[in-house]
């Protein structure tokens, strides 16, 4: 009798052990398995790590573009300031306004197609910006459906535990229910982990997401405010590039009737063919002997030491006006030929109201002040070294000079008024330059 009870204990012991076993596994097997690192869903992780990737780059192009654009608005900016600050000049180079206008014409074009690109590579953003939104709510609800879905199994597996495994086991009508009955728990907490696993993957992925959102949110607002500015910007710009036209039409305008005048005083004499080219012969004449002279007082005045050797310094403008005639060749039959030109003007005319002050165009001993002895003109000679010598023509005759020979003037003193005098068809200022005996073009000299 003992020994059949030791008998039957022994498989008792036994299967209390492999119950107990089972019950163990079944209790921590969960915790167990969970403990495991869980993948990374390549798809959705890679498509989100990609999408943020693309638009990285999406932004470093905007950032170079707007770069660019910033940079050529304000070259842009730059040259509008010096246009504006030439037409404000004394004496504007009307051609050289042209053409810096012409050329910021093209500049304001291709702004205007920078501005363009932005604005709609900003509605790009916007759209990718509600792409990747969609993107993270969707992702958030399936997440959300994953914890709800977790919760519950857990929450039915706190109620199936309240009965224990052990209860159940011994509760079984023979071994292969209780196997069955802990197989089921063994199920039961390997869904749990696949659970868990998704979830910590969709955590992952919305991660990612929200990065994404929040990458093109700031980016998006910040792209509408610089696009916004350069338009504003390039707006201003167009309106000053307008104001400037329209303040050279109105010089060409008046530069334009003031030739006008000019060369209907010369059409007059252009009758008389013969008589005109006598004049001009003389007025070549005279001007070549005039200019030994000069040349002869020049040298006799730097031996005296009564003027510098070099001139140090820029010259300045000796009077306000308009500019009607240019410095070299000229399609203007009244000018005399030099070298190769048929036509040469030796200066700068600048017309202006009648007796308008003339200044010094810089510090000198004047060596000629009053009538040319070979014709009727009126003029002022200043040697500002022994290379360097203004010319100041056509000045009033009543009351004259205000200055005389040999008398040392500073830059910008008073020293005639303009006038009409000599070969003259209308109130203007001849000023010229003369270097090392050539003439030479008086904007070389002026401060750049």
């Amino acid at each position: 009798m003992k020994t059949l009870l030791r008998r039957r204990s022994m498989p008792q012991r036994l299967g209390q052990r492999v119950v107990l076993s089972l019950v163990l596994l079944s209790s921590f097997g969960g915790i167990l398995l969970s403990a495991t690192p869980a993948p990374v869903s390549a798809d959705a992780l890679s498509d989100a790590y990609a999408r943020q990737k693309a638009l990285q780059k999406l932004i470093a192009q905007q950032k170079a573009a707007i770069a660019s654009l910033a940079a050529n608005q304000a070259m842009l900016s730059g040259k509008i300031s010096n246009t504006r600050a030439s037409l404000n000049e004394i004496n504007a180079n009307l051609l050289t306004v042209k053409t810096q206008l012409v050329s910021m014409v093209v500049d304001v074009a291709r702004s205007q197609q920078a501005v363009d690109a932005l604005e709609e590579t900003s509605a790009q953003l916007d759209q990718q910006l509600a792409d990747v939104e969609a993107q993270e709510a969707s992702k958030q609800a399936e997440l959300d459906a994953s914890k709800a879905l977790l919760a519950s199994r857990i929450q039915e597996s706190y109620d199936t535990d309240r009965t224990s495994t052990l209860e159940t086991l011994l509760s079984s009508a023979d071994f292969t229910d209780a196997l069955t009955e802990v197989g089921y728990h063994l199920d039961f907490a390997q869904q749990d982990k696949l659970l868990v696993d998704q979830i910590q993957q969709d955590q992952q992925v919305l991660t990612v997401l929200h990065q994404n959102v929040q990458i093109a949110r700031d980016q998006t607002a910040q792209l509408h405010a610089e696009a916004a500015a350069s338009k504003a910007q390039l707006d201003q710009q167009l309106a000053e590039l307008a104001a400037a036209r329209k303040q050279l039409a109105a010089m060409e305008a008046q530069t334009a009737a003031l030739l006008n005048n000019q060369q209907t005083a010369f059409a007059q004499l252009q009758h008389d063919k013969a008589k005109l080219a006598a004049a001009l012969a003389a007025q070549e004449a005279a001007q070549k002997k005039l200019e030994a002279l000069i040349a002869k007082l020049v040298a006799q005045a730097l031996a005296k030491g009564g003027i510098p050797s070099v001139y140090n310094g820029t010259l300045s403008w000796p009077m306000s006006g308009r500019v009607t005639q240019e410095f070299g060749c000229t399609g203007f039959w009244a000018e005399p030929p030099l070298g190769n030109c048929a036509h040469f003007h030796t200066g700068i005319d600048i017309a202006n109201a009648m007796d308008t002050p003339i200044h010094a165009a810089g510090a000198g001993k004047v060596i000629w002040a009053g009538r040319s002895p070979y014709d009727t003109a009126w003029i002022v000679i200043i040697a500002h070294s022994s290379h360097l010598v203004t010319w100041y023509g056509h000045i009033d005759n009543s009351p004259g000079p205000v200055v005389h020979a040999g008398q040392y003037v500073a830059k910008g003193q008073l020293i005639a008024y303009e006038a009409c005098t000599g070969n003259c068809t209308g109130p203007h200022l001849h000023w010229a330059v003369q270097l090392d005996g050539s003439w030479a073009n008086p904007r070389l000299f002026l401060p750049r």
